[in-house]
């Protein structure tokens, strides 16, 4: 496909095409007529996640020779999706990895090119964030473009004089009951906390030490307490309320309907572009994660997000040229300008990053950049999908009060004895 190719290539063409021509075999079906070394990227809401357009573009003006097209996928379906695609044969060159548990599915059943090579010759390792979390077996299978982490986001009006620097748990219970006004559709909650498991369970991983992959899970119950504790006032949105009735964190947030909410960095990006277009009018400012004890220290979790080279990809030396290109100085650079915290940092993307039109820059902010200590969301491991799916399941159910939260947790320590060995 030439440069004059639509960019928008949706999941349905990109299959049709395969079935026809680029999954017949051979490297000419995948390069243009003028040429052009076409690879495809399997990728989520492209129209609407600039990071993609913003590395694809600066990729290609570094390598003219290389044409990218993007394999929109929607987000929520993403994960399902290319495990059906890879399973399927599909020779989409390169992955976008959400998560490391969708890495350890893949990795374990040899569907990625091993980028070990590609590793060995990054210029600074150390300045990479998340990196170590792609070591499997002494080899890597891809490389960490982008690190978030949690941070607690906030509305600098609502939250009005409040100091939500140094925040506990238990502080941000008392502050979220105090944040809430009003009633019924007029009514302000003093937080939002979403349905993801994660807002629970991986905050209580990184901040006990407890191990998400089990068999104990004792040291959620605090978490729960917390969270439930703000629903029982009346200080969020019900879970399942959230859950039926699809809410969004965005929502939720830039319509003024609640104070704070705990999110990853990645919103910032979302933030900042929905300001630009005059669709968010919220002044809103990051703090770091609420913890457990004021300790002065800020412990919080994120995820790398990763690109992998598919085993079957026929254009694999131009698409592992596209990991290293985005995962680098120059990618790391490109994601920073637009409010993404890239995985490799320095004092240049730094400045970048905190550059951005429209990025808080007041010192609360920096020092939420800058947490003490970053935990993986989900340690990699074979049993990583499994783990993650009865996690998800009991989570549900406690939060939804179908379950006590010691009932939930007896069923999980069950389950992942059980269903995972």
């Amino acid at each position: 496909m030439g440069r004059t190719t639509a960019r928008f290539l949706p999941l349905a063409f990109a299959t049709l095409l395969c079935g026809l021509s680029a999954c017949a075999g051979g490297d000419s079906a995948d390069s243009g007529s003028d040429a052009r070394t076409t690879i495809r990227i399997a990728l989520w809401n492209y129209r609407t996640t600039p990071e993609f357009k913003a590395l694809i573009d600066g990729f290609e003006a570094k390598y003219p020779t290389i044409d990218v097209q993007p394999v929109d996928i929607l987000a929520d379906d993403y994960s399902d999706k290319v495990t059906a695609m890879l399973s399927g044969g599909d020779t989409t060159d390169v992955l976008t990895l959400k998560n490391v548990t969708d890495y350890a599915r893949y990795a374990t059943r040899g569907q990625l090119r091993p980028l070990t090579g590609v590793v060995q010759g990054l210029i600074d390792k150390a300045a990479y964030g998340g990196l170590s979390d792609f070591e499997f077996n002494g080899r890597y299978f891809a490389v960490p473009y982008r690190q978030d982490f949690w941070v607690l986001f906030y509305n600098r009006k609502l939250v009005g004089d409040a100091d939500v620097s140094h925040l506990t748990w238990s502080g941000f219970d008392s502050l979220a009951k105090q944040l809430t006004t009003g009633s019924g559709s007029s009514k302000t909650y003093g937080t939002y906390l979403h349905t993801w498991r994660s807002v629970v369970q991986a905050v209580a991983s990184a901040q006990t030490g407890g191990n998400l992959l089990g068999p104990d899970y004792g040291w959620m119950k605090d978490q729960y307490s917390v969270a439930l504790d703000v629903q029982k006032a009346g200080a969020t949105l019900p879970f399942s309320t959230a859950s039926s009735q699809k809410i969004t964190y965005d929502s939720q947030f830039t319509t003024g309907k609640a104070a704070m909410v705990p999110m990853g960095t990645w919103w910032a990006a979302a933030l900042l572009s929905e300001k630009a277009q005059g669709k968010n009018p919220v002044d809103w400012g990051m703090a770091p994660l609420p913890q457990v004890s004021a300790d002065g220290k800020a412990t919080t979790f994120g995820s790398p997000t990763a690109f992998a080279v598919n085993m079957r990809s026929h254009n694999a030396d131009a698409a592992e040229k596209f990991v290293e290109w985005a995962a680098g100085p120059e990618g790391a650079a490109t994601v920073a300008r637009i409010g993404i915290v890239p995985s490799y940092t320095d004092a240049s993307t730094t400045s970048a990053f905190f550059g951005v039109r429209g990025m808080p820059t007041d010192a609360v902010t920096r020092e939420a950049m800058k947490p003490s200590k970053v935990q993986l969301e989900l340690p990699v491991s074979v049993t990583s999908s499994d783990v993650d799916e009865i996690l998800t399941q009991e989570h549900e159910l406690v939060m939804s009060g179908e379950k006590s939260v010691d009932d939930g947790i007896k069923e999980m320590e069950k389950r992942v004895r059980t269903e995972t060995r």
